[in-house]
């Protein structure tokens, strides 16, 4: 955990005359678990280190705009900041999505520290897609890898031959293809009415997600160890917005992001191991998969991220760089 510096107290005598007051908006329900660990922490942070210079209000639920607008929202100024999910914008944001492949780490922490060195100034991120947008971000969360719950008996990879199951769509899809799963999209507040009607036969979702739905009253077996692709969140501000803000504040904001960041990837793997405890005690089997299944798993996702880059590349994005800049990362912070 990071502890924030005194610094404002030799830069903020100037700022302090003003109060600052900024808007952060995402699309998260008032009780979602990433609320009080990362968003409210990163705000209070902030808020104590600035001496109550920097305020904020805050808008969750899509309040300010849908989740697929959040970008263009902290681009124009409707929201100071906002979160950014790269899979609803992927058009703009497509190399921010590395973090989705799967395979590639095996904690939230891992993912998120990661995420935070290619986002920091100098970043192959900041430098490759995010300034030339307009846009840093300062406080993130990767979640933990994202698994597999069925309802048929799950022994092996074999299992999800021919088996429907919901996903959100781009690299999560491509790697239930390499399983020989059929994909199906959809949201994930619907998985539940398809997953008890029978319309699909599982999800692929982080453990979190997968109690907050209720699955288990439906599918009763789930993996565990593997990683199936993942998803993030980046909570930034418009460039034109940040040079506006006196430079201690800034420094305190990214202090803070950092810590924040921490934070929320540290409880997020914390929740994984009582999530598990949670579903076996409502009768869902945890399957392990056998070593040999395990170590084709991720050759497979590892096929998924090589496309993926590809793709990128062909369109005139550094997607090979970006993967391989990612993969360092992980390795640097493990």
């Amino acid at each position: 955990m990071l502890v924030l510096g005194l610094s404002f107290f030799a830069g903020l005598s100037g700022a302090q005359d003003k109060k600052i007051v900024l808007r952060v908006a995402d699309y998260l329900v008032p009780n979602h678990l990433l609320i009080e660990p990362l968003v409210k922490y990163w705000m209070n942070a902030v808020t104590k280190g600035t001496g109550g210079t920097v305020e904020f209000e805050y808008y969750p639920s899509e309040q300010l705009g849908k989740a697929k607008d959040m970008l263009a929202l902290a681009l124009s100024g409707v929201a100071d900041i906002a979160m950014v999910n790269p899979s609803y914008t992927s058009d703009k944001l497509p190399l921010s999505g590395v973090v989705e492949l799967p395979g590639g780490f095996g904690t939230a922490c891992s993912g998120t520290l990661a995420l935070l060195r290619l986002t920091k100034q100098g970043g192959v991120l900041a430098t490759k897609e995010h300034l030339p947008l307009g846009f840093r971000p300062i406080f993130m969360v990767v979640l933990p890898p994202y698994q597999i719950i069925l309802r048929h008996k799950l022994e092996s990879m074999k299992s999800f031959e021919g088996e429907k199951i919901q996903t959100t769509g781009g690299p999560k899809e491509s790697m239930l293809r390499k399983v020989k799963a059929v994909p199906v999209r959809i949201a994930g507040p619907d998985v539940y009415d398809s997953l008890s009607r029978g319309t699909i036969d599982g999800a692929v979702l982080p453990t979190a997600s997968i109690l907050s739905y209720k699955l288990s009253e439906s599918a009763r077996f789930i993996t565990i160890g593997e990683n199936f692709g993942s998803g993030v969140g980046m909570y930034g501000i418009s460039e034109g917005r940040w040079k506006k803000l006196p430079e201690s504040i800034q420094k305190i904001m990214l202090e803070a992001g950092e810590a924040a960041s921490r934070n929320v990837c540290a409880v997020a793997d914390k929740g994984v191991a009582a999530d598990y405890e949670k579903l076996k005690q409502q009768g869902v089997a945890v399957i392990s998969f056998p070593p040999a299944d395990h170590k084709e798993i991720a050759a497979l996702a590892a096929t998924v991220g090589a496309e993926w880059a590809d793709a990128l590349d062909k369109r005139g994005k550094p997607g090979n760089e970006v993967l391989k800049a990612f993969t360092e990362a992980l390795t640097a912070v493990r």
